[in-house]
C-alpha cells in the first residue's frame, strides 16, 4: 500500500499502522477514471441540452439548424467542455461547427491532460491520505478477537499461513515488526502491519493487543521475545501467548514471562536432523507431519456423540492424545481408556480431510460436549 513510497531503504515511522492495499492494474485505474470523467461530461451535456431554451449564444451565426441562435447539441457539447475544463471565454471564440468540435474533442482534452500533469500528483497524495485515514478508522472499529503476530520472519510467516489455511481470515491478523522488509512481505500477504518495537507498550496498544485472543511471538532474539511476552501479558492477562525461543535454557524464563506455550526452535530442528540421520524414513514422516497440506496432518477435534465410551484405539482417526479437563493424556494412558463427554482428540489423519479436522462438524455430526 502507500506507506512505503521509496522502497526497502526507507524507514517507516514507529507505531504507524499500515493496511494492505488492493492491487489493481494501472490500466484498470486509468480506465475507471476516464469512465467517471466521461460520465460527468455526458451528464452535463444532457443537462445543458435539455435546458437549451435557457441558453443563448451571442456570437452564434444563424444557420438552417439554428436560425434564431438557439443552442444545439453541438453548442451544448462545446459549452460543457469549456466550462468543466475551467477554460472560460476569451476574445477569440470558434464560430463554425467544425472549429467547435475540434475545440471540444481535441483542445479541451489536451487542456485537461495538462492540468492533470500539473496538479494530479498533489490530488492523488491528498486522496490517498484521506482514504488511508478512513480505512484505518474503520479497521480499528472492526478489530477485536484477532491474532497479533510479533515478528514476521520465516517462523511468523509460516504461523500465519497455517492459521489462514485452517480458516482464519487474513483481516483478523495484525503483524508487529520494525523491519521495512517485513512490512513489504506482510503487505504482499494482505496483512495489516504496525511498524515498531514490540517491547513498547504504545506499539502493542496500536496493534490492539488488549483485545486480541492470541498472540504469537517470533522475533529473532530470545531477550526480545521475553520482554514482548511481559508487555503483552500486562496489557492482556487473558490472551493465549505462544512464543518461540532459540535456546532451551530460555524456555522456563519465557514461561515465567507469561507465555502459555513455548516452542524451542533449535531443539526441534536438531531433533529432526538427528532422526533423519538415524532413520531417513522416520525423518521423512516427521517432515510430512510438519508440512502443511501434504500427506499426513496433526489436528485437534471435538469428540462426537457416537464415539463416547469407545477406546481411543477403536476410532477411525489415529488418536495420539486425549485432552480432558485441560490436561493432555497419551492415548495409552489408563485415565483415558474410555472416551467421555467433553474430551477433545488430537489425531493424525490424511491431509485431504483437513477441512474436517480443525473445524469438526462440517458433516453435521453431533458433538458429545453439546449434550448434557
Amino acid at each position: 500500500m502507500g506507506v512505503l513510497s521509496g522502497g526497502p531503504a526507507e524507514t517507516p515511522l514507529t507505531g504507524q499502522i499500515a493496511l494492505p492495499e488492493r492491487i489493481r492494474s494501472p490500466w484498470w485505474q486509468l480506465g475507471r477514471r476516464l469512465l467517471l470523467a466521461l460520465g460527468i461530461l455526458v451528464g452535463t451535456v444532457l443537462l445543458v441540452y435539455l435546458d437549451r431554451h435557457g441558453y443563448r449564444d451571442g456570437g452564434d451565426v444563424p444557420t438552417e439548424a439554428s436560425p434564431n441562435g438557439e443552442i444545439t447539441l453541438i453548442d451544448a457539447i462545446y459549452y460543457t467542455t469549456v466550462t468543466l475544463s475551467t477554460t472560460g471565454y476569451g476574445d477569440v471564440t470558434p464560430v463554425s461547427d467544425g472549429a467547435r468540435l475540434v475545440n471540444a474533442f481535441i483542445i479541451t482534452p489536451a487542456r485537461i491532460g495538462f492540468l492533470v500533469l500539473l496538479i494530479g500528483t498533489t490530488l492523488e497524495v491528498l486522496a490517498q491520505r484521506g482514504r488511508e485515514m478512513f480505512r484505518i478508522t474503520r479497521w480499528r472499529k472492526n478489530m477485536g478477537h484477532h491474532v497479533v503476530v510479533i515478528g514476521y520472519g520465516t517462523k511468523g510467516r509460516s504461523a500465519v499461513e497455517t492459521l489462514v489455511n485452517n480458516g482464519l481470515d487474513r483481516e483478523h491478523v495484525v503483524v508487529v515488526d520494525p523491519s521495512p522488509v517485513a512490512l513489504a512481505d506482510a503487505h504482499a500477504d494482505q496483512l495489516a502491519v504496525v511498524t515498531g518495537d514490540a517491547t513498547r507498550r504504545g506499539v502493542l496498544q496500536r496493534a490492539g493487543v488488549a483485545e486480541a485472543d492470541q498472540v504469537i511471538i517470533t522475533t529473532g532474539r530470545d531477550d526480545s521475545n521475553v520482554l514482548a511476552a511481559l508487555t503483552v501479558r500486562q496489557l492482556n492477562p487473558d490472551a493465549w501467548i505462544v512464543a518461540a525461543v532459540s535456546e532451551q535454557e530460555n524456555a522456563p524464563l519465557m514461561r515465567q514471562s507469561g507465555a502459555d506455550s513455548v516452542i524451542t526452535s533449535s531443539d526441534a530442528v536438531g531433533r529432526l536432523l538427528g532422526l533423519s540421520t538415524l532413520s531417513p524414513t522416520l525423518g521423512s514422516v516427521m517432515e510430512d507431519l510438519l508440512t502443511y497440506g501434504e500427506g499426513l496432518e496433526v489436528a485437534e477435534r471435538e469428540l462426537l456423540v457416537n464415539e463416547v465410551g469407545m477406546p481411543p484405539q477403536s476410532l477411525p482417526d489415529q488418536v495420539i492424545a486425549v485432552v480432558r479437563d485441560e490436561r493432555v493424556y497419551r492415548y495409552f494412558d489408563p485415565v483415558v481408556t474410555l472416551l467421555a463427554r467433553g474430551d477433545r482428540l488430537v489425531v493424525v489423519r490424511p491431509a485431504k480431510e483437513l477441512p474436517w479436522a480443525p473445524r469438526p462438524g462440517t458433516h453435521n455430526e453431533d458433538f458429545a460436549a453439546d449434550e448434557a
